[in-house]
């Protein structure tokens, strides 16, 4: 059976790998993050998620992690358990990284482009990852 979830963390690993970075992944299901990802001096919690076409020149990702256990479905914030989330969007073969603080509660859009400029707009050219960690992140 074929993994999402799987697939984007394994294309992540790679690219941060490409990029330099020292990469090590927890052992076990048990954390709230995928990879930590050291760059030297600072060594960051990184959840990887999957995102989707939401509408036109928009995308969206989970915030959230989705189970079911025991036949009851249970959601959970990632809040202070991450420093990052890094985004792989598949139509368009590219990574973002947004800070854990700036991520909204259950699902977060990232916009293209629009008509309008708004402060409430996450435009996705300021969130793109090209390999540099952004020198603002700081983890918690």
């Amino acid at each position: 059976m074929r993994s999402v979830g799987d697939e984007t963390e394994s294309k992540a690993l790679s690219k941060l790998i490409e990029w330099g970075y020292s990469v090590s992944i927890p052992f076990g299901d048990n954390d709230r993050y995928d990879l930590v990802v050291d760059d030297g001096g600072i060594l960051y919690r990184v959840q990887c998620k999957t995102a989707w076409s939401n509408k036109d020149d928009t995308f969206r990702f989970n915030t959230h992690s989705q189970t079911t256990k025991n036949g009851a479905y249970h959601e959970h914030t990632y809040h202070g358990e991450i420093d990052a989330f890094l985004v792989y969007y598949p139509p368009e073969e590219t990574f973002y990284w947004i800070d854990a603080t700036e991520a909204t509660e259950q699902k977060m859009e990232l916009r293209f482009e629009s008509e309008i400029d708004h402060p409430s707009i996450n435009w996705a050219e300021a969130y793109e990852f090209d390999g540099n960690l952004p020198s603002s992140n700081e983890p918690s």
